[in-house]
């Protein structure tokens, strides 16, 4: 377990902990490095057949790990598994559920991969030979996407479409900068972009569309400005069908966008119920 520069009194809580825990577990306390170089230094000091970590305040239910090896032992030419994860507040209720909207697949991903879907970090457990051959970029603000673009050109991703794991939302996580998701994600494809035999022009129409997607998550987070500049810079090309839904968002109040979040968040509260 490694302490990244925590500024509060999470080692001390460690430390308490670890005294009756009922493996071998050692605690390392450092200087902040980033949670790239983290996870590479933790990678270096392991030697099993598998990898995951868990982030921040996450969870794993009880069958995560059970899964997860059962899955991977079942698929040799996989170089993780993954699959879908709630989305819980600070008192565990669940407000969301990648299952009710995230189009994963299984198998060759590359393509999903290409319009930036990629799997939750905290549903992930990783083949440790494939992710030693890369590891994490230490220079990415965003750690996992450029590393499952690599690994997408090595193997297979096993989907399970089980829902075995917690993401916890605050309003510290990064997926809520999404100007710096947007510039992470289409770094990472531009630099993959030759490994993926994607020419210029190609990539070029890529990004155009990615970005022309995000405009909706700048919506949802009330930023229409962003939103819009994304929206008019490039909808050139584009079917109707497409930009008739986001049209309609612009014309919501952010108050109205807030409200329907809201009871989305009631509606899976009453249907998942909270997390022990």
């Amino acid at each position: 377990m490694i302490d990244d520069g925590s500024k509060d009194d999470s080692t001390s809580i460690i430390e308490s902990v670890l005294r009756d825990c009922p493996f071998a577990c050692e605690l390392i306390a450092r200087e902040n490095r980033g949670l790239s170089a983290t996870l590479n230094q933790a990678l270096s000091l392991t030697d099993a057949h598998y990898f995951a970590y868990l982030g921040s305040d996450d969870m794993w239910l009880s069958d995560f790990l059970a899964a997860r090896v059962k899955l991977l032992d079942s698929r040799p030419s996989a170089v993780l598994g993954y699959g879908h994860t709630y989305f819980i507040d600070e008192k565990n209720k669940v407000v969301d559920c990648t299952a009710d909207w995230a189009d994963y697949k299984d198998g060759d991903v590359r393509q999903m991969l290409l319009q930036t879907i990629g799997p939750m970090s905290s549903t992930v457990l990783y083949v440790r030979n494939a992710l030693a051959r890369h590891g994490w970029n230490d220079k990415a603000l965003l750690e996992d996407y450029e590393l499952y673009l690599k690994l997408s050109l090595d193997g297979e991703f096993a989907f399970d479409p089980g829902v075995r794991s917690a993401w916890r939302q605050h309003e510290k996580n990064a997926s809520r900068n999404q100007q710096m998701m947007l510039d992470e994600h289409l770094s990472a494809l531009q630099r993959l972009a030759p490994s993926f035999g994607i020419q210029q022009p190609e990539l070029e129409k890529l990004i155009k569309n990615i970005r022309f997607n995000r405009a909706e998550d700048f919506l949802r987070i009330g930023d229409k400005r962003k939103a819009a500049q994304l929206f008019f810079e490039n909808l050139s090309g584009l079917q109707a069908s497409r930009l008739l839904p986001i049209m309609g968002r612009f014309l919501l109040p952010y108050s109205a966008v807030s409200w329907m979040r809201q009871r989305k968040q009631s509606a899976a509260m009453r249907s998942y119920g909270a997390l022990e």
